[in-house]
């Protein structure tokens, strides 16, 4: 009988394959998930992207998300986003509101790689524009290597957009050096976005249950329709 992460990868990644040339059109370069659900969490979490580009229409643009989230039982946790958009033209502003919800499937070491799920929904805040989307979140350990990927599946919809179907993918690669430092290499693959580059990531204990997890990164285009860098950057209290 097939185990519960092949069948559920066996069901979603032909899905995803079968749309790769219809990558999204947002901004992909992000924070990449883990499969993992702590009991007890809770957490406020802000993350940015800033962009830097030849174009007028992609140079400076910032994506800002602020969130709180919490653990309600072993396997699933969720999270609350405002979503700010700032361009050279606007100021910073509220863009979007979003829900998301992980899934943890298996526990960590039940198989050859760890597997979880993760469903979004984002509501546009002054525009008839809905997105959700479920990606397939995989993590493996290679010694003091650690391999995470996630593959997406987006739909669109809404009066103000045309209603279509999007796929991400994201890589990262983590070298796990120290708890408080941990150098990795991340890649990342969307309909305007092919783009390669360094993260730092690392985790401060400040007592009891509480801590801090931090990353920053400069992600560097590879093709002519990507920003050429994006300076992303990602703070996380849990408690």
């Amino acid at each position: 009988m097939l185990n519960r992460p092949l069948l559920i990868a066996g069901c979603i990644i032909p899905a995803l394959l079968m749309n790769m040339q219809a990558f999204a059109d947002g901004a992909v370069v992000d924070k990449i998930y883990n499969p993992y659900v702590e009991t007890l969490e809770r957490e406020i979490e802000y993350r940015f992207i800033v962009q830097n580009d030849d174009s007028d229409s992609l140079d400076g643009v910032q994506l800002h998300r602020l969130g709180l989230g919490l653990s309600w039982t072993d396997r699933w946790f969720s999270e609350v986003y405002l979503i700010g958009e700032r361009t050279n033209s606007d100021s910073l502003s509220v863009e979007a509101y979003e829900l998301e919800t992980k899934w943890q499937i298996t526990e960590q070491g039940e198989f050859w790689a760890d597997w979880g799920l993760l469903f979004e929904l984002e509501a546009e805040r002054d525009k008839s524009i809905w997105e959700y989307g479920t990606t397939l979140l995989t993590s493996k350990e290679w010694g003091r290597w650690v391999t995470t990927a996630n593959l997406g599946l987006i739909y669109e919809w809404g009066s103000d957009i045309a209603n279509e179907w999007e796929t991400t993918l994201s890589v990262q690669g983590r070298y796990r050096l120290s708890e408080a430092f941990e150098p990795a290499l991340e890649f990342y693959t969307g309909q305007d976005t092919k783009a390669l580059g360094p993260v730092f990531t690392g985790l401060i204990r400040t007592g009891g249950r509480t801590k801090l997890r931090w990353e920053v990164g400069l992600i560097f285009g590879l093709d002519t329709a990507s920003p050429d860098q994006t300076f992303r950057g990602l703070l996380e209290f849990e408690f």
